[in-house]
Parts: structure tokens; C-alpha cells; sequence
């Protein structure tokens, strides 16, 4: 597995482990089962069972295409509305704990999705897989061509860390949160944030850490309370872990 190296619009580089061709494969392979399933259950129900095939003997053939479309569109759609519900994970990549990302260090959002699921009819339908399968293995990042047009990443999240590689913090039962807007944030700008700020508060870059701050005001509406730049940024920390733990 090579190692992802994102670079964030702070100008601080965040390691990850790209997801390996096996890992991408059984997420892959899950999902195929998941939707054959479907098509599977539906093809019986409505044809076998409810023999709807005989009453659309009388349609053209556009009609009966489109009736076959709204009984499959929930396949076509699987990847796609499941990556942007559950923030570039589908249930095959829950499964095998792999996730979608972009390569800036932002959470990637429906446009990336959109354009990752429009270029699998390049990478999967063509020769059979074989496109996304070398485009993985020949990219330095590990990427088919939907995530390269998209921008995007598939990283494994199997890394053996510990809290202070996460965007946990340690709270206690008595703890009383100050800012309850930091649920504007996600878990990918936790992340970024705390790897910013450890390593600008290593540095003594207080620069980095005013800059740091004026982006969380002006994206949270949060205004700094404390006084002191480093103490505002721990509590923004320890609240977002307070509120999503007691979501």
C-alpha cells in the first residue's frame, strides 16, 4: 500500500495509507452482491410473482424501458447516493473500512461523487474493469479515473493510531461546552484543525494560528470568547467531540 500525502490549503501535509487494489475490490464486490440482490428480489417480485411482464406486452418499447428504469434506478443510483449520505463510504467500503476523500484535504462533496459515478461507466464497463484496475495500480495515489477527474482519493482507514492522531480529544462526564455552532464543522475539518494546530503550536507559529481561527469564525459564525488564539482553538476541539458524542 503506498502512502497518500494530502496537502491542506494551510500548508500542512497529512499522511494516509492509500487503499490497496484488494481492499478496493472487495468493497467493490460487496456492493455488486448488494445490488445484484436487489435486481435479484425485484426481478422476482415483479416478474415472477406479479407477472408484470405480461401487462406490459401492449407498451412500446420506450415505455417499457422506462418502467424497467424506475424498477432498477435504485442500482444505478446505489453508489452515489450512498457515498453522499454516509460521506464517501458505501456499504462495501464500510465493510472493508475504506473511504473516498479529497485530495486538497476537504470532505469531498456530491459534485466529486457525481463525477466518480459518471466515469464508472469508463472504468467498470469498459474491457470489463480492466481500465480502473491499471489506472489504480499505475497512479502514485492509487486512483481510477473518476477519482483523478473528480480529484479524489480512496484511503484505508485500518491505520493503527491513537487519540492524539485523531480529532478526539479527552473530556471528561462534567465537561461544559462554550460554542455550540462547532457542529457546522465535519470530522474531515476537525482533523485538519487539530493537525494544523499541533503542529503550528510546536512551531510558536502564532500566524498560522490567527489564520487558523479567522477561518473557523467566518465559517461557524463562532466569535473567539477566550482571548487567547490557542486556548479557543482546544475548546473548539473538545466541543465538537462533546457534541457528536452526545448527538
Amino acid at each position: 500500500m503506498s502512502e497518500l500525502s494530502i496537502n491542506t490549503t494551510q500548508n500542512v501535509k497529512i499522511n494516509f495509507i492509500a487503499a490497496s487494489v484488494g481492499e478496493r475490490l472487495g468493497a467493490y464486490f460487496i456492493d455488486l452482491l448488494i445490488k445484484g440482490s436487489y435486481i435479484f428480489v425485484v426481478s422476482m417480485l415483479f416478474f415472477y410473482w406479479l407477472h408484470l411482464d405480461k401487462l406490459m406486452d401492449g407498451l412500446d418499447s420506450w415505455s417499457r424501458g422506462s418502467v424497467l428504469l424506475m424498477l432498477y434506478f435504485p442500482a444505478i443510483i446505489y453508489s452515489i447516493t450512498l457515498e453522499s449520505i454516509f460521506e464517501g463510504q458505501s456499504f462495501g467500503k464500510k465493510l472493508v473500512k475504506i473511504k473516498v476523500v479529497k485530495i486538497d484535504g476537504y470532505q469531498a462533496g456530491f459534485g466529486d461523487y457525481l463525477i466518480r459515478w459518471f466515469f464508472r461507466i469508463i472504468d467498470f464497463s469498459s474491457l470489463y474493469g480492466l481500465v480502473a484496475l491499471i489506472t489504480v495500480v499505475s497512479s502514485k495515489k492509487g486512483q481510477r479515473l473518476g477519482d483523478i477527474a473528480a480529484g479524489t482519493a480512496v484511503i484505508t482507514l485500518k491505520n493503527k493510531i491513537n487519540i492524539s492522531h485523531t480529532i478526539l480529544e479527552d473530556i471528561g462526564n462534567s465537561y461544559v461546552p462554550t460554542y455550540p455552532l462547532v457542529i457546522k464543522l465535519s470530522d474531515n475539518d476537525m482533523r485538519i484543525i487539530k493537525e494544523t494546530f499541533k503542529k503550528a503550536d510546536a512551531k510558536n507559529d502564532h500566524e498560522i494560528i490567527y489564520k487558523l481561527v479567522a477561518k473557523i469564525e467566518s465559517v461557524t459564525g463562532i466569535k473567539n470568547q477566550s482571548g487567547n488564539n490557542s486556548d479557543f482553538i482546544r475548546v473548539i476541539l473538545k466541543d465538537y467531540n462533546y457534541y457528536t458524542q452526545n448527538m
